[in-house]
This record gives structure tokens, sequence and C-alpha cells, in this order.
């Protein structure tokens, strides 16, 4: 038994409003990066999807936070920076000899430095507000600053002499977060809070173009990076545009995803074409084509907080329960939110499972709740237990709900109602996840004691083997379409794909997501596992079981 990582479908860059958002490029312009948290993401400029944990190995001085130079391979100083009085947003170092150094502050300030090891020269105070970014030319004959003052200053690369501005009294409407020269040196974009980029020829100083990215405060261009022929923007939503020439008004493409973390993904099948949906803290739905990453967003409002879990009923709806108090149904032929599908819940969802003819039940804080064609049937409170996670028998007739008290109770669906059919089954802690097989033969348990349960259905719920291998609270688990493996989750990052007739058959997959534990992972096929994390990307896994 191996595994191999197929595919990465990467995260958008995190973005803070007012908060500029850098993109990076190789000195070859194959290749762009961003900073997600903890990750470092690294894309193709003709692929979309790329993902690395890590830094380029190009060799060249950087800057700290608090103004200390150094060679960042050695770590040795090469100076130190004076005259800000606040918080340093933006450097840049001149690639040609001799070597200079800009910084960019909270204090409406430049700096200039002439080295190595760099010394102060000037401080500079054309801004009226933040300096936000600060970049040289290629050639190194000149730099640009750009300010919160909607301002664009051009400056004399070698002595810092003023040479001018762009657009006369103003650049942009808004603060201007981000510029990018072209690789000639003749031309530069800007990225502004106006929602625009604009394209400027640096001799003239006007604007060549306005690239018009939308009306939406999520629209908000707060980076911009221009590398060979391509130019890019990252809006305020993360997502990262590319920018035509030719049409102003409607970029060439956009790539699209998640920036903040995934907390439940499904997948679903239809005319031939296998599609991931993913859904985020900030309510935000994903799909994305198994084979090509194409992706997209639902159409409409949808959900306006953390979707817990997701799961599709046999009417090809995607059943959702998010945080706001709701359980969505989403047509996945039109893939468009619609008012009338939203069904009010009395308490805080946390689980929904859906069973065949419309049936579905979810778990809410202190309460069950019994749904059929989007609407409630009934609830059963004062359970004397606090429900944690629900699975409905594949045949309908059936429901198991996990609780925090380390118990599995059993539920039969008689006409409209639930009702305790008495059984009860006891696992190691406190039930964290809990699904059927696919035939609805096995019932499989996780729980916070770091062990994974297998109950037999037809043998009146005997246990039929307990799984050991996690470090960690198990949180997530899925079957196979085989129904001879399942795999499962932890807070330890490791995934294992298990072998129900073999505990000891095992798949071990380390650190699937390196710095964040798998927090969603379903089934392509039986030989493609899909996993979620807190890094925001999706990953596809090839199994040989």
């Amino acid at each position: 038994m191996s595994y191999e990582l197929k595919s990465v479908f990467a995260s958008l860059p995190h973005m803070e409003r007012g908060v500029a958002k850098v993109l990076g490029g190789d000195p070859k312009g194959n290749n762009f990066l961003y900073t997600n948290g903890k990750s470092v993401i690294i894309r193709n400029i003709e692929v979309r999807r790329k993902e690395y944990l890590g830094f380029s190995d190009e060799r060249q001085l950087c800057l700290r936070r608090f103004g200390a130079v150094f060679l960042w391979d050695s770590g040795s100083s090469v100076g130190e920076i004076v005259g800000h009085s606040k918080i340093i947003n933006s450097v840049d170092i001149k690639q040609t000899r001799p070597y200079r150094l800009v910084t960019g502050s909270d204090d409406n300030c430049t700096t200039f430095l002439e080295g190595p090891p760099f010394k102060f020269k000037c401080t500079i105070s054309d801004h009226s507000r933040f300096v936000n970014c600060v970049r040289f030319s290629p050639d190194g004959n000149c730099y640009a600053s750009a300010g919160a003052d909607g301002q664009i200053f051009l400056y004399d690369g070698k002595t810092g002499e003023k040479l001018g501005s762009l657009g006369g009294e103003k650049a942009h409407d808004g603060g201007i977060y981000a510029v990018s020269w072209s690789p000639d040196s003749t031309q530069l974009i800007s990225a502004s809070g106006d929602k625009t980029v604009r394209l400027w020829d640096v001799g003239s100083g006007v604007a060549v173009s306005t690239f018009n990215l939308g009306s939406d405060v999520q629209d908000q261009q707060l980076g911009c990076l221009w590398l060979k022929n391509h130019l890019l923007s990252v809006s305020l939503s993360g997502y990262i545009n590319y920018l035509d020439r030719s049409n102003p008004d409607r970029p060439l493409r956009t790539i699209k995803g998640h920036t903040k973390s995934i907390q439940c993904l499904t997948v679903h099948k239809a005319d031939g074409r296998s599609s991931i949906y993913s859904a985020s803290h900030d309510g935000h739905i994903n799909y994305w084509d198994s084979e090509s990453g194409e992706n997209e967003e639902f159409v409409g409002k949808g959900h306006s907080n953390l979707v817990s879990r997701m799961t599709v009923d046999e009417s090809e709806h995607l059943v959702t329960c998010s945080m706001d108090d709701t359980v969505r149904y989403t047509d996945l032929s039109k893939r468009e939110y619609s008012a009338s599908d939203v069904v009010k819940m009395d308490m805080q969802p946390k689980c929904v499972s859906v069973g065949p003819g419309g049936l579905a039940v979810t778990v809410c804080i202190g309460q069950l709740v019994l749904l059929k064609d989007k609407k409630k049937l009934f609830t059963l409170d004062s359970l004397g237990y606090e429900p944690e996670s629900v699975a409905v028998h594949p045949g309908g007739g059936a429901v198991a709900v996990g609780g925090a008290d380390g118990k599995v109770r059993l539920y039969a669906v008689q006409g409209n109602t639930l009702k305790d059919d008495g059984k009860v089954l006891e696992v190691q802690g406190p039930v964290t996840d809990m699904s059927y097989s696919q035939d609805g033969a096995f019932l499989a348990v996780t729980d916070e004691k770091k062990v994974i349960t297998v109950f037999t259905v037809a043998d009146g719920y005997t246990e039929k083997s307990e799984f050991y291998g996690h470090h960690a609270k198990v949180v997530c688990l899925s079957w196979s379409p085989d129904n001879e493996h399942f795999a499962t989750g932890g807070m330890d990052m490791m995934l294992y794909v298990w072998t129900v007739s073999d505990p000891d058959k095992r798949i071990k997959i380390p650190d699937a997501h390196r710095l964040h534990h798998v927090s969603g992972l379903t089934w392509l096929n039986t030989n493609t596992l899909v996993t979620t994390s807190h890094d925001a990307c999706v990953k596809q896994w090839t199994l040989r079981i």
C-alpha cells in the first residue's frame, strides 16, 4: 500500500482591508508567489495549481521589520535603518551598482540609504499619508513610492532626487497599495482601493489604461505584479486577476478559491465529470473540476458564517449547515443560492447527514432535527447528553448520533418522527465524527481518545475492530466506495487509510498539509482521496491499496 500526491488546488492570499499584499516573481518570470498564514504559495504563471512551503533560493539582501539589514543566507549585518518613527511597510533594493535601499513607512515618509553597508542618507516627506509601497525600476535608474494619499512619486535611483509624479495631483481616487514595473522600466502598474489598476507611461506621467475590477468593497485592489507579459492584481476578496490590456473592463481570467481555513468538503459526479465542493470559515463555498482545477463560486448570497458540514442528497442538492443557524439546499445543476431553500434552525447546527427519500437529520446544540424535502418535520429536545455528530443509514431507517459523553445512540425513523430505540454503543471518548459505509454494513466512529471503532450493523452493532495509530484527537472520517477502506484525519496532522478486514494494513500519510491538521476528507473514487485543511488548500492523493 502506497500513496502519491496527485494535485494541489492552492489557497488564495490572505487579505486584510487597508493592508497591502505583496506578490513576488522569480527572476526568470515563470512563477509568482504570495503568502497565506504560515504558507508560501508558488504558482506557475501559466499553470494554476502549485504549492510549496519555503522560500526562493535567490541570494539577495533582506530587511527586518524593525530596520536591520542583513544577508539572508549568512545573517551577517550590512547596516541598520534609521529615520522612521513608525512601522516600515515596504522596502526595495536597487539590483544594480551602486546599490541603494529605500523604505516606506506609516510615518508618511520614505528613507534613502546608500551601501552596503547601508547608511542613512535622507528622509523624504512628500506623501501626506502612509507610504504603502516603494519599488526600484529593473534598470535601477528610478524608483517609485505609492501612498494612501493616492499619489505616486518618482525619484532618481542613484541619488534619491525627486523627478516628478504620475497623474498630476493624484494618480488614483483612493489609496494606492502597490506598484510594479515593466521589465523594460518604461511603464508601471498601480493597484488602488478605488477598485482599479492603472497602467502608466513613466516618461509622460500619463495613464495609458485603467482596469476596472468591480464596484464591491471586495474589489478593492491591494497588490499587483508585472511578470514578463503578464499583468496581475489581487483583490480584497483574494481573487487574482490576469489583466487584459485590450479589454481593461474584463480580466483575461480570475483565479478563485479560499483565503480562509476550509472546514469541510464533498464530491459529486455529473455528466461524467467529478466536482469537489469545499466550504471555508467565512461561509464561502467553492467548487472545483477535479481534473483541471477550474473553479468557481455559487451565484448569490449564501452562508454568512462558518460551514460545518456539507453533503449531497439523492436529488442532487448540496446540503450544508452553518453557524449562521441555517441548513441550505443548493441545486447543483444551477449552482445558485435560493432564499426559498433555506431552513432556519432554532439552535446552532453542528452536523447534517442525508438519507433516501429527501430525509435529512441535523445535530444542533442540545437537539436533533428531522427534515424531509427541505422542511422541518420533528425536533427532539431534552436529550440528556450533548450530540456532536450524526449519520443516517443508507437504507434510511436508522440514525446514529454520537455524543460528547463517548456514547453512540441509535434512533429509528418512524413516519415523521425520530424514536430512541434504546440501543447505546460505547466508544473510548467523546465522539468527533461518524459515518456508515456506503453499503450500510459498517458504522465507523472516531473519538477524542485517538481511537476509531468500527461496528458491524447486521450483527446488532457488535464491535468489529478498533483502529489505533493517531497521536492526537481524530477529527474526520470518510468511507471508500469499495466499503473495505476508510480514511481518517487527526489533530496530529496524520492522515490514515485503514483496511476493515485487517487493522494492521494501512497507509500512513504524515504532515498531509504540513502545518495544519486535516479538517475534511472524502473519496473521489476508490483510488483517489481528497483532503482539506486550515491552510485553505485542497489536495488529491492517489492511493495504491
